[in-house]
């Protein structure tokens, strides 16, 4: 399971879209300006930018290329 939390007109969070649509990899997004707590909740934790990426295995933010693929072969396998 890969969740996005993302927020609107954001490069970095529509790359990563992008990127898991590519790899063939299906995922929930949720809108961080339309869920508060999330968004306090990623705060209190030190996220600072978007888009934060939560798997079972890890959860990262920003555009990260080499973790998208780590899933997608992941979940691929």
């Amino acid at each position: 399971m890969v969740t996005v939390y993302s927020k609107s007109h954001c490069v970095q969070c529509n790359a990563t879209k992008r990127q898991l649509a590519k790899l063939g990899v299906e995922y929930t997004e949720i809108n961080l300006e339309q869920d508060q707590q999330a968004l306090e909740r990623f705060k209190a934790a030190g996220f600072v930018q978007a888009p934060i990426v939560v798997t079972d295995d890890e959860t990262w933010s920003g555009y990260r290329p080499d973790l998208l693929k780590k899933v997608a072969q992941t979940i691929n396998a």
